[in-house]
């Protein structure tokens, strides 16, 4: 029989519009992944094995959580039980791990969290330290499960936390308030801006879902016609900023409400999750620790990069999000930057202070306004790899109103930043080339089709008309694709410095 080097089991019970993401990205590090089903009644199952996961239906509690874990143990050499509920970014495995790669038999642990399972309470000991926590996750080689469990008529977590101690094992406990790199996380202080326009059903999921590590959440209410503001208003935590507009402005207006609070409490880092329930927040750190950690000022989701990331993604919508990266692309300056629509973002402080927040877009297309205004004060822009989360909510965005609408403002955005960008704060000759391309192309275009017009007409042209059109047109494109290369390299150099620096 093959033998699994790394098996991860993930409970799950009604997790349809997240178990997908936690299934792609624990799939990049084990060899084997097992959703364990908790009777659900949605397509939990069908978009777990749609993922690459083995779904094993199971009925009772911890115990019966255990004996799948042993029963992984026999054909693997690391098995790991997960609760999602604690450890809010399924990238963090490579944490868990990494204990056991150092000759430890059990690691085990918890983040803050709301867990719904019915796990006893445990005094944990490590050195001087004592903790009383929730577990939240169970790493153990197979060896030394088999070896602790032998003889036992019931699994539990607590006794095989007790024959662990008494066999000697080596064990590593790993929780948020001990281990240093959550500890940054812990001390900074983060908001959420929650921008919501009539999400009844679904902003209760939306903030239930908020990890606890989170310091402030901004809901947003654009003028809600429904109970949105009821249900926010009653949901019972103490971290919630309620402010309403009493006339609808946009979502980007919400944001930027949210976005003045979040300074005005003096947030670290803020992120946003829509109201509808999109954002997934196991995705959440991954947009936080880049900031922590000096990478980027701004952070940014991006569901283009894979075919299995944009499941659920219309043809329609992938390719207005393709046209759209394209546009920003070259009106931003963030050339490396996709998926620009997505709105699940991070952002510092420090880029905050430095926008004119009252100048930015109001409506969808603030994401790219956002960035304009980002790149054009230096600040540096990380694409987060993440999948589609579509559940029950529907899109507000119809992509041929929204280019049409959107693309003319990208557009004066682009001027404004060539003027900002490289004649006020700095200059740069590559205005010139995007000036000359700009003013070329088009007279390229027109005496080309005076020319056609002309030929219709049967008029004579001169001899050496289809060469000048063909010399303006040429010259034309040729400027403009000076004027994209050096600004790619500015940005590539940029990047090279922040590096360097690191």
């Amino acid at each position: 029989m093959l033998r699994h080097e790394f098996t991860v089991l993930i409970p799950a019970q009604n997790e349809e519009t997240s178990i997908g993401s936690k299934v792609l990205i624990a799939a990049s590090y084990a060899d084997r992944v097992l959703v364990l089903d908790k009777g659900s009644t949605d397509r939990t199952m069908e978009v777990a094995a749609l993922g690459g996961a083995r779904v094993v239906p199971i009925s009772g509690g911890e115990e019966a959580l255990l004996n799948v874990l042993y029963k992984a143990s026999l054909d693997s050499e690391i098995v790991v039980l997960i609760y999602p509920e604690c450890i809010q970014d399924i990238d963090l495995l490579s944490h868990v791990l990494e204990p056991l790669r150092q000759g430890f038999d059990l690691s085990v642990g918890s983040w803050p969290c709301r867990i719904s399972y019915e796990l006893e309470t445990v005094m944990l000991f490590n050195g001087k330290n004592t903790f009383k926590e929730k577990i939240g996750f169970l790493a153990i080689t197979s060896d030394a499960l088999q070896k602790v469990s032998s003889g036992m008529e019931h699994l539990s977590l607590k006794s095989l936390l007790s024959a662990a101690k008494a066999g000697g094992l080596k064990v590593n406990y790993l929780s948020f308030d001990v281990d240093p790199m959550f500890r940054k996380l812990e001390s900074t202080r983060i908001g959420v801006v929650v921008p919501a326009y009539n999400e009844e059903l679904l902003i209760g999921e939306t903030l239930s879902g908020i990890p606890e590590y989170v310091d402030r959440i901004y809901v947003i209410d654009d003028a809600s016609t429904d109970r949105t503001g009821e249900i926010v208003k009653n949901f019972g935590d103490p971290r919630i900023v309620y402010l309403r507009h009493e006339v609808n402005k946009g979502v980007g207006a919400g944001i930027i409400s949210g976005y003045k609070l979040a300074l005005k409490d003096e947030m670290d880092i803020v992120a946003v999750m829509a109201g509808d329930n999109q954002m997934d927040p196991v995705q959440l750190p991954r947009l936080i620790f880049p900031i922590i950690e000096g990478r980027a000022d701004y952070t940014k989701g991006n569901r283009l990069l894979t075919d299995d990331f944009r499941t659920g993604m219309s043809k329609w919508r992938s390719f207005g999000n393709y046209l759209l990266s394209f546009i920003t692309k070259i009106g931003s300056g963030y050339w490396q930057v996709m998926d620009p629509q997505n709105g699940y973002t991070a952002i510092s402080r420090q880029a905050l202070e430095v926008i004119d927040l009252d100048s930015v877009y109001p409506y969808y297309g603030y994401c790219n306004d956002l960035l304009i205004k980002l790149n054009a004060f230096g600040m540096r822009v990380m694409d987060v790899v993440m999948p589609a989360r579509y559940g029950k909510e529907k899109s507000k965005i119809r992509y041929g109103k929204f280019i049409h609408k959107v693309a003319p403002m990208i557009f004066r955005g682009f001027l404004w930043r060539l003027r900002v960008k490289y004649t006020v704060l700095d200059f740069h000759p590559l205005v010139l080339f995007y000036f000359l391309g700009m003013l070329a192309l088009p007279v390229g275009v027109l005496l080309g089709l005076w020319g056609f017009l002309q030929i219709l007409l049967q008029n004579p042209l001169p001899s050496y008309y289809p060469l000048l059109g063909f010399l303006v047109l040429g010259t034309g494109l040729q400027m403009l694709l000076f004027g994209m290369l050096f600004d790619m390299q500015v940005e590539k150099k940029k990047n090279e410095k922040v590096g360097l620096a690191r």
